[in-house]
């Protein structure tokens, strides 16, 4: 049975000049870009000038905790744009509006990049909030929730009608998700954090190898500290002219944010970080399955089980 997936929002003009008249006090003067995924996301310049980010996207009760965190984020210092409102009602969906970050690039993959990419997440959680203090961001985006409370191995994905747990032609992942479940269940990971669940390279820009804008805020998450390390060490690397991480890519950034945030973890918890960045290779690797890709290799699973300790 496929999964009933909201459509993208369609933004029109005029709906989104009354949108920002009623909620920013101003109207669209010239809309910049525009972009649709699972949300609609539009740069517009105001007739007063200000340029801002609209995204619009299904409503949901952790929006607002993103935002707060987000917002918590900006006035510490962190790089990121300064969120204005939102969530708000945009017909029947929801939009936030932040202020417009233009510029910045991709940091590429090489070099010291994983000790930049892992220091900019160990600000990030050092300096957000601590997860009692801002609400509840459950549930998590699917890639990674591994302790889903949907039925099968497999949470719903949000971007496409599927249904991951009736596709038998890459049952061998089914076996490795469910190795990596018992495995988190069984790890002391430690309490949790607040932090980014989507850290991959398309998602931060730098300007001259300094971090100039971290995107993507709906993607935040509470879990303990290294699983949240291991979903970016699978990930990091995506999109900087380079595909998902290597063993060796993922081990550097494990290791490189330990330092930089001064802490020694414990032989159980560097698992658990094995182990996260293994549910969001084996979730992207089962969806994309589905497009006759191969994301994973059983050789690589095998690897990442075997430091995972499972």
């Amino acid at each position: 049975m496929a999964h009933s997936m909201p459509a993208p929002p369609a933004v029109a003009d005029a709906d989104l000049d009354a949108w920002c008249l009623r909620w920013l006090g101003s109207g669209v003067s010239e809309t910049l870009f525009t972009a649709t995924h699972l949300s609609a996301v539009v740069g517009v310049r105001l007739k007063d000038d200000r340029e801002v980010v609209v995204k619009v996207r299904p409503a949901a009760a952790r929006l607002a905790v993103c935002t707060a965190v987000q917002q918590a984020l900006w006035h510490a210092g962190f790089p990121c744009p300064r969120p204005l409102l939102g969530p708000v009602p945009f017909g029947a969906y929801a939009a936030h509006a932040e202020v417009l970050v233009p510029g910045g690039e991709a940091l590429p993959v090489g070099g010291d990049a994983a000790e930049r990419y892992a220091a900019l997440l160990a600000d990030l959680v050092r300096q957000a909030p601590r997860p009692q203090g801002v609400g509840v961001l459950a549930p998590h985006p699917p890639w990674t929730a591994w302790d889903h409370e949907h039925g099968g191995v497999w949470p719903p994905p949000d971007d496409r009608d599927a249904d991951l747990n009736a596709q038998p032609g890459s049952a061998w992942l089914d076996d490795v998700a469910r190795r990596v479940q018992r495995r988190l269940r069984e790890l002391p990971a430690g309490p949790t954090v607040v932090g980014h669940g989507d850290w991959y390279a398309e998602n931060l820009r730098w300007r001259d190898g300094q971090p100039w804008a971290v995107h993507d805020w709906d993607s935040l998450i509470s879990a303990p500290e290294p699983v949240i390390v291991g979903l970016a060490a699978a990930v990091w690397t995506i999109g900087a002219e380079h595909g998902a991480a290597t063993v060796d890519e993922s081990a550097a950034f494990v290791e490189a944010y330990q330092r930089a945030a001064g802490l020694r973890w414990s032989a159980e918890q560097v698992q658990a970080s094995w182990a996260a960045g293994l549910w969001v290779d084996a979730f992207d690797a089962k969806k994309l399955a589905l497009d006759g890709i191969d994301w994973l290799s059983p050789d690589d699973a095998d690897e990442r089980l075997r430091r995972a300790g499972a």
